[in-house]
């Protein structure tokens, strides 16, 4: 197994093919190219590949600031050291970047309940589980039948919701986003290469607005053909704290549920933190069911190993 350095847009598009060729071990799958977009690509230090001899890709590793996380994929024939050579790299290259801004105190590992190996891979490598503790930290995937019939909502008068207008309200949404989420990670240049990404259906990003034609709530359905049939899947999705008490959220999320439907998607997936008793809860009455359990790991410093 070779490691290379990133070499931009080609091998983006190599790393969603592994995952999506082989989809089973990951978690990120209909949502990926949503992730490869954001701002830790603009480092190529922050990305390595590894290939076979032939130049295929057997592995792949980010370390995505934005999310305070390591992401990555291996193929069902890489070695049985590749996990352990992905995680020694994401420890070197950590230390590396921990005085420069794509630097974190902390990373995090999402693994899912039954990946038993990996979650053993993981610990052995100093990664500890979030899911007890004084401050648990876990992670729920919900599914909904993309063929439920979806109920009428609409917003309290005043309200529009509608597609996001493009390259011209980039501004306006990345303004909201880190309003609604508290943090200045989402940005213009992340935001509007989300409009070229692969999964992206302008129809699906939709944005809700007052009577002063502000923006106050967005969501966006990434759809991805998979072999069983389209599915989709929400990331991100938000509404300012002054406009949750007009039914926004309802609205958002069941205009996009009627549009993924009469599109064609067989499912709708979405994944929450379980702690979020209000997110967890909006989502369940949305009829999305638990269909997975995420374990979250964390390694406060990742340090090589000189």
């Amino acid at each position: 197994m070779i490691e290379t350095a990133y070499r931009g847009e080609a091998d983006k598009a190599r790393m969603l093919a592994l995952v999506r060729a082989h989809p089973v071990e990951s978690i990120h799958v209909v949502d990926l190219p949503y992730r490869l977009c954001s701002w830790a690509f603009d480092n190529p230090a922050n990305v390595a590949l590894w290939e076979d001899e032939q130049g295929a890709v057997l592995a792949w590793a980010t370390l995505q600031t934005p999310f305070w996380s390591l992401d990555y994929a291996l193929h069902p024939d890489a070695p049985p050291d590749a996990h352990a050579a992905v995680l020694a790299w994401a420890a070197g290259r950590a230390g590396h970047l921990s005085d420069t801004p794509f630097g974190r105190e902390s990373w995090f590992v999402a693994a899912l309940d039954g990946q038993a190996e990996r979650r053993r891979d993981l610990t052995a490598a100093g990664f500890a589980a979030q899911d007890s503790g004084d401050e648990p930290w876990s992670q729920v995937l919900l599914r909904r039948d993309g063929r439920l019939p979806v109920p009428p909502a609409t917003p309290r008068p005043g309200f529009t919701i509608r597609p996001l207008g493009g390259q011209a309200e980039v501004p306006a949404y990345v303004a909201l986003h880190r309003d609604v989420f508290g943090t200045p990670n989402m940005t213009e240049a992340w935001r509007r290469r989300t409009l070229d990404a692969p999964g992206y259906r302008p129809e699906f990003d939709l944005v809700a607005t007052n009577a002063a034609g502000e923006l106050v709530g967005f969501t966006i359905g990434w759809w991805w053909e998979g072999p069983g049939g389209p599915v989709a899947q929400v990331e991100p999705f938000g509404v300012r704290a002054d406009a949750r008490r007009y039914g926004i959220a309802w609205a958002l999320m069941f205009e996009l549920l009627r549009r993924l439907g009469a599109a064609g998607a067989a499912e709708v997936r979405v994944m929450t933190d379980n702690y979020r008793d209000a997110a967890y809860a909006f989502y369940q009455a949305c009829d999305f069911q638990i269909v997975g359990n995420v374990i979250m790991y964390r390694r406060d410093t990742l340090v090589a190993n000189l």
